[in-house]
């Protein structure tokens, strides 16, 4: 009577627990089922394009060119670009699509014990996502500032000049042994005293800002309706925000090289000094910026 009594408890424990496991394995199917996916093979290689096309590249990488010897910089740019940037790249991007999961949990799928290497990244793509909407924010005001007859920076006739500014436009030296070295150019004031108001010290905070208050919540807005239905969202925004950067550069591309001294400029900026070869710093820029290049971390 015992035994019988222990098997049919046994029968009912593992009848049990085929039930759970079958209900958690459905939910997780479910789950799998309703989980975002991309719409297409196109809107995935338009978002990592348009990772790609970030500040980093835009905005940082010709500033090391030209500090760290111009066109002698692409030798360690390149060298790390194939040792590190795309081992890197590919690593990450077939981490996401073996494991079919987020930034955190495809750690764990790896090892339990890398986990908190998803936090990590989180934690770098939340706090480089703050800076990112500042920056975009600026951009706004400045866009909003130039649909006038005038460009608000071109000129020194505004309330927030000084006296010291000068048109670059007209900027005119008459004599040899004259020359405005106290001027500031109409462009900085803009910038310092127009966008950002910058307060005489840390004592005095200023007041609120509040059109670049506004840009700053409308950077927000759009990054909340980018995001808000998952990949599905963000798949149809990279049709604008990976493909417009493109024409951009393409316009503004353009439009240099019909300036007057283009060619002679670009010489100068891409002109190659071997000698910065022999600085380590060179090589440290060259190796963080395939950071900045690849998105690495921030995928």
């Amino acid at each position: 009577l015992y035994k019988h009594s222990e098997m049919n408890l046994h029968t009912c424990f593992t009848s049990l627990w085929d039930n759970f496991l079958g209900d958690e394995m459905l939910t997780t199917s479910k789950t799998v089922e309703e989980r975002g996916k991309w719409g297409s093979k196109k809107e995935f290689i338009l978002s990592v394009a348009g990772a790609i096309i970030g500040l980093g590249n835009v905005w940082r990488f010709p500033y090391l060119c030209y500090k760290n010897g111009g066109g002698a910089f692409l030798i360690p740019y390149v060298l790390f670009l194939v040792t590190c940037g795309i081992p890197l790249f590919v690593l990450e991007t077939a981490l996401g699509q073996y494991t079919s999961q987020g930034g955190i949990m495809c750690w764990r799928k790896v090892c339990p014990l890398f986990e908190g290497m998803g936090y990590t990244s989180q934690m770098i793509i939340f706090y480089g996502g703050i800076s990112y909407i500042v920056i975009l924010a600026w951009a706004f005001l400045y866009l909003f500032s130039s649909f006038s007859g005038e460009l608000p920076w071109a000129t020194c006739n505004n309330t927030w000049n000084t006296n010291r500014c000068v048109e670059i436009n007209n900027y005119n030296t008459t004599a040899n042994w004259t020359s405005p070295v106290n001027a500031s150019s109409s462009v900085l004031e803009f910038w310092q005293r127009r966008v950002l108001n910058i307060s005489s010290g840390i004592e005095n905070l200023g007041t609120i800002q509040w059109d670049l208050s506004l840009c700053h919540l409308l950077a927000w807005v759009i990054c909340y309706f980018c995001v808000w239905k998952g990949v599905r969202s963000t798949g149809k925004a990279t049709y604008f925000t990976a493909t417009f950067p493109f024409v951009l550069l393409i316009m503004l591309f353009v439009r240099g090289m019909t300036l007057p001294g283009a060619f002679h400029g670009i010489k100068y900026y891409l002109y190659p000094n071997p000698e910065r070869l022999a600085d380590p710093l060179v090589w440290m820029d060259a190796g963080t910026q395939i950071f900045y290049s690849y998105c690495c971390v921030y995928k």
